[in-house]
């Protein structure tokens, strides 16, 4: 455990997690961050944000397409299905299946999005491609980048079939 602190500057920081279950007085930690350091008030609840985001989206978007990047993971799911609320079939979220997950995860992922999302879904199965472009690889940093570059080269590709998409949406970064 380590914590860190400069009051003048108001920068603190802390080298563990607060946040798991077994830190001890984690919670207290983070309640004294959030409204004691930082001042902030419990004046909203999950219900205010979402309507707050979802209205925030609409004006932002207009009558313009959206394409969300799809992984299948938590903040993915949950950027896209905030989306689908706000901005319904202006939508559009692609997963690209690059053959690289636990197996039959991918089938898994668009088995279930395929159903939430409904014609929003692309899928793409591209697990040939990104196989044979990490044929003969051994280098994790070799490898990494040819993930990264036919990742988006296939959404790329996906993402000029459909018209007028003037936002990218992802739920991670």
């Amino acid at each position: 455990f380590a914590a860190i602190a400069n009051l003048q500057r108001k920068f603190f920081g802390i080298q563990f997690h607060p946040e798991v279950a077994h830190t001890t007085e984690g919670r207290q930690i983070l309640h004294n961050f959030v409204f004691g350091v930082c001042g902030c008030t419990a004046t909203w609840s999950p219900e205010n944000f979402v309507e707050t985001a979802i209205q925030k989206i609409r004006a932002q978007v207009g009558a313009a397409q959206v394409i969300c990047g799809l992984s299948g993971g938590v903040d993915s799911a949950v950027t896209a299905k905030l989306l689908q609320r706000a901005i319904g079939e202006q939508l559009h979220c692609v997963f690209v299946d690059h053959g690289l997950m636990r197996k039959n995860e991918g089938a898994q992922i668009h088995a279930t999005f395929k159903e939430q999302f409904g014609a929003a879904f692309i899928g793409v199965d591209a697990a040939n491609l990104f196989l044979e472009k990490l044929r003969g690889v051994v280098d994790p940093e070799a490898k990494r980048k040819i993930i990264g570059e036919q990742y988006v080269r296939v959404f790329e590709a996906e993402a000029r079939k459909i018209p007028n998409v003037q936002f990218l949406a992802q739920g991670t970064l």
